[in-house]
């Protein structure tokens, strides 16, 4: 069974989102600069090329992630008619699970094959599981990832660390139980305006 896991870009007041996100502005104001690492510093101004770095922390998860599951809201930010697609127009090969109270058929946009879960995260992480095999299943959007880390079932947490304030918008870690508990520190990278940490679950002793 492939491991539970989150994996978020977040600002150093821990937030993933600027101020008053909203569908125009998904990323709230000044949200971007969570996510300046991603994209390529290159001569043509606001080019939508992805960076170096975005090959080695995000790229190499394509074939190892067999599932996402998310929130409606989050969906809504990132549907297209060519699915969920990277700035660069590369789509994402994964199966999405999209927790809702609206009762949806299944669709397809894209590569992206889109199932509406209305039973809860329990059931989208059956789900989730029967469909991504021995494959990671990534966990998505501020308060889905809030819910799964209240079930406990999180394997790992990897945080791209930016150097910003941003001063409001969505927090990751809000709304916790009993905060973040049972996690070690794996590793950490310095990157280029990001700093790469990566937290696994703590082994029970045998």
């Amino acid at each position: 069974m492939g491991q539970i896991a989150i994996d978020k870009s977040i600002s150093l007041g821990g937030f993933i989102t600027g101020p008053n996100p909203t569908t125009a502005l998904p990323l709230g104001e000044g949200g971007d600069a969570i996510f300046a690492w991603m994209m390529a510093a290159g001569p043509v101004p606001d080019t939508l090329e992805l960076s170096e770095a975005w090959d080695e922390e995000v790229a190499t998860q394509l074939p190892t992630t067999g599932a996402v599951i998310m929130g409606k809201r989050m969906w809504e930010m990132i549907e297209s008619p060519n699915g969920w697609v990277a700035p660069d127009g590369t789509a994402f090969p994964w199966p999405v699970f999209v927790l809702t109270h609206e009762a949806r058929e299944p669709q397809t946009l894209g590569i992206t094959h889109v199932t509406y879960v209305n039973d809860g995260p329990h059931r989208a992480l059956e789900l989730a599981r029967e469909l991504a095999g021995e494959r990671n299943i990534g966990i998505a959007g501020g308060n889905v990832c809030q819910q799964f880390l209240n079930m406990g079932v999180v394997d790992t947490i990897v945080l791209h660390i930016v150097p910003v304030f941003l001063g409001g918008g969505v927090r990751l870690f809000d709304n916790l139980e009993q905060g973040i508990q049972g996690f070690e520190c794996a590793s950490a990278r310095l990157g280029n305006g990001v700093t790469h940490l990566t937290f696994t679950r703590r082994s029970s002793p045998a």
